[in-house]
């Protein structure tokens, strides 16, 4: 008993120490949400399942629109393109035809349609470039998915973007050599020489997706893309040249090409036009040109932009000290701007390839071309009002034709300073001193 009481009256005197007792708490792992996967739809998020679900029913009002075949958009497949499918079937490209513009690679586009004998060949093309459109928007979902750095956006762009072009689309060849360009420029910062090959393969198509690879960080990287996009496109150009004559005949018809009533040299012709100007607008190479005085003059103005624009982006290669993941994008989408504005001809469907590389870039959320990709949207829908709504009134020269143009082209031009700003502020503007070392971020 007394070591008891003993023991209690050292404990009494002992300081008591109130202070919160911290508990160890078992930390919960939480689990990361499940990316989804392109071919388990059950792993589809709501917003993909959006988007799909967007995508099959604009898709099928622009097949309605098609079919319905006001204005008979769809001629140029049904007539052009098979006849020079059939003639590319017996070995030989459409040797003196003013109106082949296009390089040997877009051969193997008119012949594919064959390849679905069960089929027209109006009713194979349509196909194959819905599968085109289902290939790139497949893809941009996969980019739009890699992680936090990435955002869905471009995917909706795409699925958004291509209807303004209605039916126009389905019946013309650019889907298809979009998606080619969409594809490789998306592989580039992972599989550069699986990317420049692609590229490569898109540029012998169509000149302009060679233009994609100009933004790729310096190194082994730009080495191995630029490397395989000359190594595919001169494989094929080979190949090409051997089965089939004449596949390199584009080159003097594209040289005599003049000023097309919808490119910027045409707005300023049309504008001298219903000012007292003596030219008129006549179809020749394929579209519909003006000749007369000072066409030639204009012409030479072009191609001398369209110099300086490439000087511009080797400067601004030069110059340039940032790489981060979108550069890459965000220099594709510029460089092909800069060309497609100071090109002698800006068809409608140029800007499905806008459409495409705007696409490209919102899949990154630290692009800077995000306001250049809604001044695209805004010219897209301006240009399907110019065709097929208004083309008339801009062929014939009226001041109504003339407001539509200017003011897509005004769109046009806004877009391509902006996208040049913003892209040489991100990447070639001085830094400060303590960043003043050259970075490159890989992209997610």
């Amino acid at each position: 008993m007394a070591l008891l009481w003993k023991a209690e009256a050292t404990v009494a005197k002992a300081p008591v120490d109130i202070r919160p007792i911290r508990t160890r708490t078992a930390s919960v792992a939480v689990a990361p949400k499940a990316r989804p996967v392109l071919l388990r739809p059950r792993t589809w998020t709501e917003q993909w399942l959006g988007l799909v679900a967007y995508w099959v029913s604009s898709r099928v009002v622009m097949l309605a629109l098609l079919r319905k075949g006001r204005g008979d958009i769809a001629r140029e497949v049904h007539s052009l393109y098979r006849h020079w499918g059939h003639l590319l079937a017996h070995g030989s490209y459409p040797v003196g035809d003013v109106t082949w513009q296009y390089p040997p690679g877009a051969g193997l586009v008119m012949v594919a349609p064959k390849l679905l004998p069960f089929l027209s060949y109006l009713q194979a093309f349509v196909v194959l470039v819905l599968i085109a459109d289902a290939l790139t928007t497949a893809a941009l979902l996969r980019a739009g998915s890699g992680g936090p750095a990435r955002s869905l956006a471009g995917a909706w762009f795409w699925v958004l973007g291509l209807p303004l072009m209605m039916q126009l689309a389905y019946a013309r060849f650019d889907v298809l050599v979009t998606a080619v360009a969409v594809l490789g420029l998306l592989a580039l910062p992972r599989h550069p020489r699986v990317g420049g090959a692609l590229v490569g393969l898109a540029a012998i198509i169509k000149v302009w997706p060679v233009l994609t690879v100009l933004g790729t960080p310096r190194g082994r990287t730009s080495r191995e893309a630029w490397l395989a996009v000359l190594a595919s496109a001169a494989a094929l150009s080979l190949l090409l040249a051997t089965v089939f004559r004449g596949a390199f005949g584009f080159l003097s018809e594209q040289s005599r090409r003049g000023i097309e009533v919808e490119s910027f040299g045409g707005t300023a012709l049309q504008l001298a036009k219903l000012l007292g100007w003596s030219g008129h607008a006549t179809t020749r190479y394929g579209s519909v040109e003006y000749v007369g005085p000072y066409v030639g003059t204009v012409s030479a103005l072009a191609v001398l932009l369209t110099a300086l624009s490439f000087a511009w982006l080797l400067l601004w290669r030069l110059k340039a000290r940032r790489w981060t993941g979108a550069t890459p994008y965000d220099a594709a989408l510029t460089a092909v701007l800069l060309f497609t504005v100071t090109s002698r001809v800006i068809s409608p469907q140029y800007m499905i390839w806008l459409i495409g590389l705007s696409a490209v870039c919102l899949t990154v959320r630290g692009t800077t071309q995000r306001p250049v990709a809604g001044l695209l949207l805004l010219a897209t829908g301006v240009t399907t009002v110019d065709y097929p709504v208004f083309f008339s009134s801009v062929t014939h020269s009226t001041w109504h034709g003339f407001a539509v143009m200017a003011l897509r082209n005004g769109l046009l031009l806004a877009a391509a300073l902006l996208s040049c700003v913003r892209l040489w502020r991100a990447s070639a503007v001085a830094l400060r001193a303590a960043d003043s070392t050259p970075v490159v971020e890989r992209a997610a």
